[in-house]
This record gives C-alpha cells, structure tokens and sequence, in this order.
C-alpha cells in the first residue's frame, strides 16, 4: 500500500486530474458545479432537537464521510444535518463511514445500513479501492450490487462521483472517473458530480495529511451534497 507520502503527493495533483474530465472519452461531460461561496464557519447540529421519527438520510461512505481527523459533529454528515435543520427540513441524517472501507466493505455490511430503514442514502465510496490499486472492474461491481440492493428496497441513491490524479495512468484514472458517470446514468442515480469539488489540493482546507479535510473543508463538501440531494428532499 503507498505511504501517506504518496497518498499526499496523489491529492495535491487532484486538481490536475479534475482538468482532465471528459478526455478521451465520448461520454457526456460532468455537470459543472455552480461557483462556491466562502464558506461559513463549520456548524453542529442542534442538540435540542428530537429527530424521532423523521425520514433517514444515510451518508455511507469510508474517512471522507466518517470525518476522521475532525470532531464527529463537524463530519460532513453532521453539518448536512445542521444545514437541513437550518432550511426546515425534517430529516435524520445517519453517519455510516468507515475509515479505509472500500466497495467490498461496502457490500457487507449493506444490510447494517437498511437497518436504518432509509429514505435516501448518499453512497461514498470506491477512492481506497483506486488508492489500494484494485481492479475497477470489481469496484464497479461492487457499487452495482450495492445500488441494486438499495433500489430494491425503495431507497433513494445518490452517488458521489469520485476522480483520482492522472500519475495512475489515463487509462485508469479515466475508468475510475467515467464509472460513476456510468452507473449513474445506467440506474439513473441523482449523481454528485465531484464530491471534493473546491477542496482537493486547497492545504486550508484539507488536514496536516493532504487528503482528508478539515472542519471548513467539509462545508464545501455539505454544498457539494446539497446541490444534488435538496431536489429530492420535501419540507
């Protein structure tokens, strides 16, 4: 597995990589997000509030929506549930990341997810499969079977869509890139387009390590969410 030094080396060129977006390829082009304001400070959500009964967002997903290396109420997971709270939204937002999981982690412990009995799940996961030089093949069929199971259960998937640096080679940078574009199309999936969109490779927003990011790193990635998954919530 490649050193934390690589890892770093790998997020710094990562906005090399978001230029790269649509090479190559005949496919349609990622949507391009609309420009992001400065971020405010990074919230928690109210602790007041009785969330009994309310629909069940699960943000599912490895470090990146776990939070590691930020308090558990600054994740990403627990300001989309302040955000939603602060727009009258009456969702409970679950955190289900694991730091490291890849997509076959993923699978086994789907059903610990539909325990939750979701609405809609955020589904965040495949980068430590790419970082672990696994065959995308497999991570595509892994997300194929969790979208599947999911669907199959009436639950709502929004993918996160996921690019890595071009030092892994075009090819394969280009396959990982063009997988969640692919799936989302195929299950017709509200898709993400670039879930660190205004955070990769910025150093005041990401961690000491370059890869995960900091509390205000995480309200880009909350608008990020937002973007895609506010159309399909009701008040």
């Amino acid at each position: 597995m490649r050193n934390r030094y690589t890892l770093y080396v790998c997020l710094v060129v990562l906005v090399m990589a978001m230029g790269m977006v649509g090479c190559g390829g005949k496919d349609k082009k990622m949507p391009e997000a609309a420009p992001l304001a400065k971020p405010a400070v990074a919230a928690a959500p109210a602790a007041n509030i009785d969330r009994t009964g309310w629909p069940v967002i699960v943000a599912f997903g490895d470090s990146l929506t776990a939070g590691q290396g930020v308090p558990f109420d600054r994740s990403y997971p627990s300001q989309l549930q302040a955000e939603l709270d602060r727009r009258g939204y009456k969702y409970r937002v679950v955190n289900a990341g694991i730091s490291g999981d890849t997509t076959a982690g993923g699978v086994s412990r789907l059903q610990a997810v539909l325990a939750h009995k979701p609405e809609v799940v955020v589904l965040e996961l495949g980068p430590n499969d790419a970082l672990q030089g696994k065959p995308l093949d497999v991570m595509k069929q892994n997300l194929t079977a969790m979208i599947e199971k999911l669907q199959a259960e009436k639950v709502q998937v929004v993918l996160a869509g996921m690019q890595i640096p071009p030092n892994y080679g075009p090819e394969y940078t280009e396959t990982f890139r063009k997988t969640f574009v692919e799936l989302a199309e195929q299950y017709k999936l509200p898709l993400i387009p670039f879930f660190l969109d205004g955070v990769a490779a910025k150093p005041e927003l990401n961690q000491m390590d370059g890869i995960h990011p900091t509390a205000d790193g995480y309200v880009y990635v909350v608008q990020n969410v937002r973007a895609t998954l506010e159309p399909l919530l009701k008040k």
